[in-house]
């Protein structure tokens, strides 16, 4: 298995000045070899966040050294957004279709960073879910609500589209996420016709096996690809930052629906990683998502690969 570098792209192509500060360098693909994949971690920008979306259910005693740590001040977070594809023979996968254009100004780039890569949207063979949140769904269809990816089997657990596409969810979902259910089931349900479900523990495509990691949302799906005795983990947003979600696993996240579930999925998520020295991407991990993840005290720690 091997590493390639980091194409970096710089500016409103790539990425978006907060406020008067400079524009951000966003890397456009990094790569890795895994038998006849290739597998490319694409930007799509990046959020910006309160920190009271994470941070509120967590006590503050605690969090403050933690934060300190990881250098994390008392501004706006901004996650960086990768966006995995794999490239084998006549296969090209997506797994997530970023923010597109209604989201975010921030994110949303990731047609730049697949121009980069060499690889149009018509090429694009199938585009797997690990969720139906904004950043992960909106980008299935265009500026003019028509398909992005219109060539593309699209695949979802069936666990994910039942919720998404309830008409109860809108209700019962919560003010704050109100939005994200009104945005999900139209683009889902403007997709039906080419979506196709899946279970746990499915092999989706040759080499894709699925893996329920419910909590973040009811349906949530991690990935592992697979070629021989090698194997890179798809985690989503499972574990979805570098700092708390390593440092204390255990704690709940205000980003997560069932934070209870979502805490438990975490922590054994990372014991597997950990103990198998099993390769990761991961949708808001820094230097491309790409890594592993080492034991560190009563928590973990995340390790980008190639730094």
């Amino acid at each position: 298995m091997t590493l390639t570098r980091r194409r970096l792209l710089m500016g409103a192509g790539a990425g978006i000045a907060l406020g008067s500060g400079p524009a951000r360098s966003l890397w456009a693909e990094t790569g890795i070899d895994l038998g006849s994949m290739r597998i490319s971690s694409l930007s799509d920008g990046h959020l910006v966040l309160p920190p009271e979306f994470i941070f509120a259910p967590m006590p503050k005693d605690e969090l403050g050294p933690v934060l300190t740590e990881f250098g994390i001040g008392n501004g706006p977070l901004t996650p960086d957004c990768n966006v995995t594809l794999m490239q084998d023979g006549g296969r090209v996968v997506l797994f997530d279709t970023g923010s597109g254009t209604a989201f975010q100004e921030s994110a949303g780039k990731l047609l730049d960073a697949l121009d980069a890569a060499g690889v149009a949207p018509e090429d694009v063979t199938h585009v797997v879910f690990t969720h139906g949140h904004p950043d992960h769904l909106w980008g299935v269809l265009d500026e003019f609500e028509d398909p992005l990816f219109y060539e593309a089997e699209h695949m979802i657990g069936k666990a994910e589209w039942d919720f998404w596409t309830d008409p109860n969810t809108v209700n019962d979902i919560g003010d704050a996420r109100t939005t994200m259910a009104v945005g999900a089931k139209r683009r889902l349900e403007a997709m039906e016709d080419a979506i196709t479900f899946f279970e746990d523990g499915e092999e989706i495509l040759p080499g894709i096996a699925a893996r329920a990691t419910f909590g973040h949302t009811p349906g949530h799906m991690a990935f592992e690809l697979r070629s021989g005795s090698e194997s890179v983990m798809v985690v989503g947003d499972a574990i979805g930052n570098h700092h708390v979600a390593f440092a204390r696993p255990g704690w709940n996240s205000g980003s997560d629906q069932d934070q209870g579930t979502a805490a438990e999925t975490r922590v054994g998520l990372l014991d597997q990683l950990s103990s198998e020295q099993m390769l990761m991407i991961g949708f808001h991990l820094p230097h491309g998502g790409i890594g592993r993840v080492e034991r560190k005290g009563d928590g973990y720690l995340f390790v980008p690969e190639g730094t």
